[in-house]
């Protein structure tokens, strides 16, 4: 019985070990997993602070833009000049993610283009083509970001149907 009861005291030491060894193991896991995601937290973060702080200055031109609306500071050549000043920034901040306004185009391109309103064409010549652009579209890596919505002029159409 000795040899009986020193083998599963052998055992019980062995199972007792590979307990020990998979707490172990566990801990490292935990650990390991906690750093990756503080990493990928991290990464995102500074990933986006550029543009957060670019952001926060176009807020703090927009602040001040308000202010001074608000104390009527300025004539309407300086108010339009300054909002002015706030597109051409808020333009700025895009062209340095790579995000430019879409050329116009004088003929209805699907890949680009919207139609969100139809107006009728007087010739056939006309037909499809861009009547009016109601949103500027925009492009980041010659890929669409924002489709232009347009007014399109369509050749027996009338002003009721709209053609997405």
């Amino acid at each position: 019985m000795s040899n009986v009861e020193q083998r599963i005291d052998e055992i019980a030491a062995l199972l007792k070990e590979r307990s020990r060894q998979d707490d172990v193991q566990q801990k490292a896991f935990d650990t390991l997993y906690e750093e990756l995601k503080q990493y990928k937290e991290d990464f995102i973060f500074q990933a986006e602070k550029p543009f957060l702080l670019d952001l926060l200055l176009f807020y703090d031109s927009l602040n001040w833009f308000h202010e001074s609306l608000q104390r009527r500071e300025m004539s309407p050549d300086v108010v339009a000049d300054s909002f002015q000043y706030l597109l051409d920034e808020f333009l700025e901040l895009l062209y340095r993610r790579d995000v430019v306004p879409a050329e116009s185009m004088e003929r209805f391109d699907r890949r680009l283009h919207k139609a969100v309103r139809v107006a009728p064409a007087a010739t056939a010549a006309d037909d499809w083509k861009v009547e009016a652009v109601l949103k500027r579209g925009f492009l980041r890596n010659d890929k669409v970001l924002r489709a232009e919505e347009v007014s399109v002029f369509r050749f027996g159409a009338d002003n009721t149907h709209s053609k997405e």
